[in-house]
């Protein structure tokens, strides 16, 4: 199932205009701070599809019976990109569980590049609520991999992709693996190189939050 946040939400346009914008984006703080903003929003969306439960709370005058989450989810970012997208999450689910995959696109000589995984951290996962980010969802192949990682760890009952930006083919190899996922995304776009780049996109997400890398 695909959410697009933008279709009924025009604040969620409002930052990807900014992030796409070539001239803000020189500001990394304005940047990473915008797609901080983005994850909030994202999990005020995704927290309507959470098992809540009631329970009574004292308060100065009495007693209020209040809605709260059943559970806590697990909330995973692929580094260092999403690093961002994670921590504005993190600021609305601010007591669950987290981990952490080192997953990049290594790039070979004829133009083409594989995916490497390098570094899992990560709780159980069996019977536990998933949220995994990352910003760019293009060829899908990190996001596919990255989940067939973690099932070692246990299979979730429900996983939820969080991504600023896809195109349909990121889309497709992700729902073809996990065909009960569900992906969220602030925008889709049509293209997609023959490098595996998403056009108009917003370029590199982890080099305009951090700063540039040496390709190796």
């Amino acid at each position: 199932m695909v959410h697009n946040l933008q279709e009924n939400n025009p604040l969620v346009g409002s930052y990807l205009a900014e992030l796409r914008d070539v001239e803000i984006q020189k500001d990394r703080m304005r940047f990473r701070h915008n797609i901080e903003r983005l994850g909030e929003l994202f999990a005020f969306e995704i927290s309507k599809y959470l098992p809540t439960v009631q329970r009574s709370v004292t308060t100065p005058l009495g007693v209020a019976n209040c809605t709260d989450f059943a559970e806590q989810p697990i909330l995973a970012t692929i580094l260092r990109a999403g690093m961002p997208l994670h921590n504005g999450l993190l600021r609305i689910f601010d007591k669950a569980d987290n981990a952490f995959v080192s997953a990049y696109r290594h790039h070979h000589k004829s133009g083409k590049f594989t995916i490497k995984l390098e570094y899992i951290s990560c709780p159980s996962l069996q019977d536990r609520i998933l949220i995994i980010v990352d910003p760019m969802l293009a060829t899908g192949a990190s996001m596919a991999l990255t989940l067939e990682q973690l099932m070692e760890f246990g299979k979730p009952k429900a996983i939820h992709v969080v991504t600023v930006i896809t195109c349909d083919v990121g889309i497709q190899e992700v729902s073809r693996k996990f065909h009960n996922a569900h992906i969220w995304t602030a925008a889709i776009d049509e293209e997609l190189t023959a490098k595996g780049y998403i056009v108009p996109g917003l370029g590199d997400a982890g080099d305009l939050a951090y700063g540039g890398k040496m390709q190796y």
